[in-house]
């Protein structure tokens, strides 16, 4: 809507160019915003301000100018006023309205999309915890996010792909390997010192098990060199293929598994290393090899390569980042635990080193999460938390309303969770109000079914019977989900769909308790039929996209 708006005011512009009332030397760019209140219209545009220097006009000069043009441009606009210095509040017919309601349902599956994107290439990748251990509720908070975030630039148009990175090389690869043979030595009756730095889960226990039972005593006699890369390979599996089952579960999957072994088996590590050499902005010093991070932006130069030779997760991160844009991909983007927030820059420093535009690559930074019942905080400890891993939430709570919890607040604020509120079956839990205002429209359409009341199609119907006010309101939350999409897509913030949402149903709700939608008056019922059919559609597509499931009955 904003988008024909904008046409309309370009056209009046060009209107007064043509008659000499403005030169438009300078053209700033159309911002048409929607009024903080209704009494000011249905949108508004400062424009005349951004135009009073270069025009040498005072900017309710200007507004004067614009709207004379603007007045008589198209028959969809009601009316035009100008406020305080010049802003122009424009109000629309509403046959406007009602026109575009009408194309909601010509593809109910794809309401909401747009290009907005241009079939960009952007890589998504998140999750990507190392393999060992289960998912915690922290890394769930990632994979809703970033599960969402891939949904949402698909629907506003971006060709996006999804990504996991499994950190399989070096020493916690080693260490988790060590790790599940002391645990097996212990069920063989050795019982050693369990080192404070190895990984103490039950889940090693448990993998240490699985082990026992298919090779009884093989590894018993075995040195550490023998049997490190069997351990190593089978707990990886084991831990791996658990968080595919968790995420799985979740509703989360990824087009691709990206392992870090595939950089060194492919030599793309050394690759990059040799050419940052080639191109000098990497130095030795004391024995170790250091990139020039602090010449781009960062607080000091990095580690690459050891002393001992050993190459750092960073110098691999380099060449992983360098193979996403090898495959061209033109938006990288990657969501981070928020105790990752210095790696940021030194990333960025690394990419900008190898040339790449800095607006290439985005990190969004996840912040913790607390469990909570009620007032009470939940320990997350590993040893002896209560709920520390993802499976336990969605054990209590299920899979809907752990991702709505996830998703409601921005991923940058620090979630408290709360799980008893997360089960309630009352308008204190959002995903329970939104859900439930779907299966309230729902069994609508069950009652007028039973009456023997068909559901027009868009042809055929006639929504001139629509005049309430309250009526208008949903109906203006309907059509500006496209744009909440778009917004949301474009800068990166799962939450707008959610607080959308809850705006959108709110309206729904209050609207429901005042008015009946089937009456004697057959006109009036067909029309408020249609109009919920199109609010089932919005909220379907909106829970969809939060990868919530609608119930047609709670």
């Amino acid at each position: 809507m904003k988008n024909f708006v904008r046409k309309l005011i370009n056209s009046a512009l060009d209107n007064a160019k043509n008659d000499g009332d403005l030169e438009l030397s300078i053209m700033p760019e159309i911002v048409v915003e929607k009024p903080k209140e209704e009494k000011f219209g249905d949108f508004s545009t400062s424009l005349a301000m951004g135009l009073a220097k270069s025009e040498r006009k005072k900017p309710y000069e200007i507004a004067e100018i614009i709207f004379r043009h603007l007045q008589c441009s198209d028959d969809s606009i009601a009316s035009v006023t100008i406020a305080g210095p010049g802003f122009l509040n424009i109000t629309m017919r509403r046959s406007f309205f009602l026109e575009r309601l009408l194309k909601v349902v010509e593809q109910p599956d794809r309401y909401g999309s747009s290009n907005a994107g241009k079939g960009k290439k952007v890589l998504l990748e998140f999750v990507s915890a190392n393999p060992t251990g289960p998912l915690h509720v922290g890394h769930g908070r990632g994979a809703a996010v970033g599960d969402m975030l891939g949904r949402l630039l698909d629907k506003a148009g971006y060709n996006v792909s999804t990504e996991y990175y499994i950190n399989n090389v070096g020493n916690q690869m080693n260490t988790l390997g060590r790790s599940t043979w002391v645990r097996y030595l212990e069920l063989q009756g050795r019982e050693n010192d369990f080192p404070s730095d190895y990984y103490q889960g039950e889940y090693i226990k448990d993998i240490a098990m699985d082990i026992h039972e298919q090779h009884g005593s093989e590894f018993l006699n075995k040195t550490e060199g023998e049997i490190l890369p069997f351990f190593r390979e089978y707990s990886l599996n084991s831990i791996l293929n658990g968080i595919k089952e968790d995420l799985a579960n979740f509703g989360v999957s990824f087009d691709q598994w990206f392992s870090e072994k595939k950089l060194y088996d492919q030599q793309l590590v050394d690759t990059a290393v040799n050419w940052l050499r080639e191109e000098k902005h990497i130095y030795e010093k004391e024995g170790a090899v250091w990139l020039k991070s602090s010449e781009f932006n960062d607080e000091k130069d990095r580690v690459l390569i050891k002393q001992s030779g050993e190459k750092t997760y960073f110098c691999s991160d380099i060449a992983y980042h360098k193979n996403k844009i090898d495959r061209g991909f033109e938006w990288i983007v990657d969501l981070w635990g928020a105790d990752h927030h210095g790696y940021v820059p030194r990333m960025k420093s690394a990419l900008e080193a190898m040339g790449y535009d800095e607006n290439v690559f985005k990190v969004i930074l996840v912040q913790f999460v607390s469990l909570k019942r009620g007032e009470e905080k939940l320990s997350m400890s590993t040893r002896s938390g209560e709920f520390e891993t993802l499976a336990d939430v969605i054990k209590e709570v299920g899979v809907d309303a752990t991702r709505f919890f996830f998703l409601m607040r921005s991923s940058d604020t620090h979630l408290d969770f709360d799980l008893e509120l997360a089960k309630k079956a009352s308008a204190d839990n959002p995903v329970f109000y939104i859900q439930y205002a779907h299966a309230r429209i729902c069994s609508i359409f069950r009652t007028a079914t039973e009456q023997g009341i068909k559901l027009f199609d868009s042809a055929d119907i006639d929504l001139s019977p629509l005049k309430n006010e309250e009526e208008f309101i949903m109906i203006k939350k309907i059509l500006s989900f496209t744009e909440i999409i778009e917004k949301s897509a474009e800068l990166l913030e799962v939450h707008r769909v959610a607080f959308y949402l809850q705006d959108l149903v709110g309206t729904f709700h209050r609207y429901y308790s005042r008015n009946r939608i089937i009456s004697d008056d057959r006109a009036l019922s067909f029309a408020r039929l249609f109009l919920m059919n199109c609010l089932r559609i919005t909220i379907c597509n909106g829970l969809s996209i939060m990868g919530v499931s609608s119930p047609e009955r709670m």
